[in-house]
């Protein structure tokens, strides 16, 4: 008995996986096929997306769910094909078609330009058809009930805009945007500024943060390589700390280190060198990951998040 209930909670896994989620599944379906598979007894995914989409899903099981809030802050990269001339119900290739118009004959300077324009920090007002909460209730909820509710503009960044093809109704183009960055409101916009309506057919994410898509893996090889043992499957996972790679580290002593992990600010060497409320990957010296810490400004460095992982 006890080792069935063992077996149902699952063990403790701990790192991240980097899914390649394929069409047709939900962010949340994606995570309990992957959670499944590796029997993890916890789980989160960061910065879902559409099942329609494709791509980049990081998966954080374990004590590696501690990053989860920080990955969500992340830019990302997407590819996206756009339909003009059709614009739909939910905004991509799911939803009804609810407005026609004529598609201009743009180039690809006149695309450039348009690039150029939506490039940089601006508002952008959220989709019926998201996951944002009105009163208690997701937009998507409401939508499908035919309702429309005011959306405050929130702010994002377009960091970058590349395109790939111009051609009739066609439109390709990769994005690197910030967090908060709904891709298929950006295509609606980018059409109603030349005149026309439009939708995403197809979008992947191809990175979030600094991971490499060389990282991800399918879900059926992730099934294959399960089916061998979970140790093979868990063999893929990457440490925790690889999602904060862009931050600075600081390296504490022994000592320390069992302070910080109790909970106390602890000195860094060279610590005068952060700024007050700059955060930093923690290490024990000889390269134990501890947590995330937060410079005082004083030298020192507080827990901010701490990690109980094997040394």
């Amino acid at each position: 008995m006890a080792s069935a209930m063992k077996k149902r909670r699952g063990a403790a896994v701990h790192g991240l996986f980097l899914l390649n989620k394929p069409a047709g599944l939900t962010s949340n379906q994606a995570l309990q096929k992957v959670k499944r598979l590796l029997n993890a007894s916890k789980g989160g995914h960061t910065g879902a997306l559409d099942p329609s989409a494709t791509g980049m899903l990081p998966l954080c099981f374990g004590e590696a769910t501690k990053v989860c809030a920080y990955l969500l802050d992340a830019d990302k990269r997407y590819r996206v094909v756009a339909r003009l001339g059709d614009a739909t119900d939910t905004g991509d290739a799911d939803g009804q078609v609810t407005e026609t118009a004529a598609v201009p004959d743009l180039d690809t300077a006149a695309w450039q330009a348009v690039f150029t324009s939506f490039a940089g920090a601006s508002e952008q007002v959220p989709p019926m058809y998201s996951a944002l909460k009105h009163e208690g209730k997701r937009l998507y909820e409401l939508a499908r009930k035919g309702q429309v509710v005011a959306r405050a503009a929130r702010p994002i960044h377009i960091h970058g805009l590349e395109l790939l093809e111009a051609s009739g109704r066609r439109l390709a183009f990769r994005v690197h945007c910030s967090k908060g960055t709904y891709v298929r409101t950006l295509v609606e916009d980018m059409a109603r500024a030349v005149g026309t309506v439009a939708h995403t057919a197809s979008l992947h994410r191809e990175t979030v943060a600094g991971f490499s898509a060389d990282d991800m893996l399918e879900l059926s090889q992730a099934e294959t390589l399960a089916a061998s043992g979970t140790d093979a499957l868990a063999a893929r996972l990457l440490p925790a700390d690889t999602a904060l790679a862009g931050w600075p580290a600081c390296r504490i002593d022994h000592d320390a280190a069992a302070r910080f992990s109790g909970g106390q600010a602890v000195p860094v060497p060279g610590g005068d060198e952060y700024p007050a409320g700059e955060h930093l990957r923690v290490y024990e010296r000889r390269e134990h990951f501890l947590g995330v810490g937060v410079a005082t400004g004083e030298g020192h460095v507080a827990p901010r998040r701490i990690f109980r992982l094997a040394g």
